[in-house]
């Protein structure tokens, strides 16, 4: 037997190796289905329908709309590949929609990116690739991997601006072992010039860049379509509990905001704290926002080393965020982060990420949920 792998790991020929590439329509999928195709694998795209996309949605910038479907469907054509299209609009509602509508309810600031990653696309897709015999499922996240001894790390990709490994602290081992991750090695721009040299007509095509169920950024309209009564008026309150002003609904806000509130000020006003039970937001200066310790929830650890805890860890508390060094003290599925630098606007429901670096980069330890 050939002793050396394959680009993907495996000790045999590409020609005897099936993939299941996750297909969404955009350039980033389609160019990985493109190059697997062309080192020679057994390529299976699969395509997920996960909502019902009404005009506004299908005319904004996001994934997984009815027009991403019709481009995977050309680009699975081209290829010459095998092509599926999975319908898990009811999946997607119970594990991701519902879970965002509630949590906004409760004065978080969800992340259904994550929840979509976790329960739909690393679950249940992965539960149809193996059901396939597929070898592995690739994906077009900006992420990289590093397989040793039948186990598998993952690490910020190398196009730090693109890197989505916030999105997948979620994801369990057994996935992380089944995943492969070929454009981690890559920036943006290299895959475009892949995509435009394999001649795939979405190589140009715009990022997606809202929630894909949420048209044009508009959260509140989407929970009002799911939960209408939730517009309640209530107080607004500064830190030292006086009725300063009124609000439309919490749903309107996040922490750390300054518009909508709509109060004057000698500084200007954020929201501190939501407070969800007595329907009313507490503002204040800037300075109130620091935080220096998180409680997390729900913890998820990836890595097989708990020594990656003692040094050079470094934490991201909002996937547009920068990374700060800290100290993580893990009990059981809870952990108390303590920051190491002041950070702004810590909200509740978003993820705090752990990274240890060494000499490959930064790894992902894990991560878990901010709570209150």
């Amino acid at each position: 037997m050939n002793k050396e792998l394959n680009s993907i790991g495996f000790n045999k020929k590409p020609s005897d190796t099936t993939v299941v590439v996750a297909m969404s329509g955009g350039v980033d999928s389609s160019t990985v289905a493109g190059m697997m195709k062309k080192e020679g694998y057994n390529v299976i795209g699969i395509t997920l329908k996960l909502y019902d996309d009404g005009k506004e949605v299908a005319e904004s910038k996001q994934c997984c709309s009815g027009q991403d479907i019709m481009d995977a469907k050309r680009v699975a054509h081209k290829l010459g590949i095998e092509h599926k299209i999975l319908y898990y609009q009811d999946k997607f509602k119970q594990g991701v929609i519902d879970n965002f509508v509630e949590s906004y309810l409760k004065g978080e600031t969800p992340i259904p990116c994550v929840q979509c990653n976790k329960t739909v696309k690393f679950n249940d897709l992965f539960q149809e690739a193996k059901k396939l015999k597929a070898d592995a499922l690739i994906t077009g996240h900006y992420v990289k991997s590093l397989t040793q001894n039948n186990s598998t790390e993952m690490y910020r990709g190398v196009d730090l601006n693109r890197d989505q490994s916030y999105f997948l602290f979620n994801t369990t081992k057994e996935q992380l072992n089944y995943l492969r991750f070929p454009l981690g090695i890559y920036q943006k721009s290299e895959t475009r010039n892949i995509a435009k040299d394999l001649e795939l007509n979405v190589a140009d095509k715009p990022d997606s860049q809202d929630i894909c169920f949420v048209p044009n950024g508009d959260y509140a309209s989407v929970i009002e379509k799911f939960k209408p009564d939730s517009f309640s008026k209530g107080n607004i309150r500064n830190i030292n509990g006086e009725v300063i002003g009124t609000h439309d609904g919490i749903i309107n806000y996040t922490i750390g905001q300054r518009k909508k509130i709509r109060i004057s000020d000698k500084n200007p006003l954020y929201v501190i704290e939501i407070n969800a039970n007595n329907n009313e937001i507490i503002v204040g200066s800037k300075d109130k926002l620091i935080k220096r310790k998180i409680n997390l929830k729900d913890v998820n650890i990836i890595t097989d080393n708990i020594s990656d805890f003692e040094k050079d860890l470094f934490v991201k508390v909002r996937s547009t965020g920068k990374l700060i060094k800290a100290n993580v003290k893990l009990s059981n599925s809870f952990a108390e982060v303590n920051l190491l630098e002041d950070e702004f606007g810590v909200s509740p429901g978003q993820a705090c990420v752990f990274y240890s670096k060494n000499d490959y980069g930064h790894k992902v330890l894990g991560g878990g949920w901010i709570k209150k």
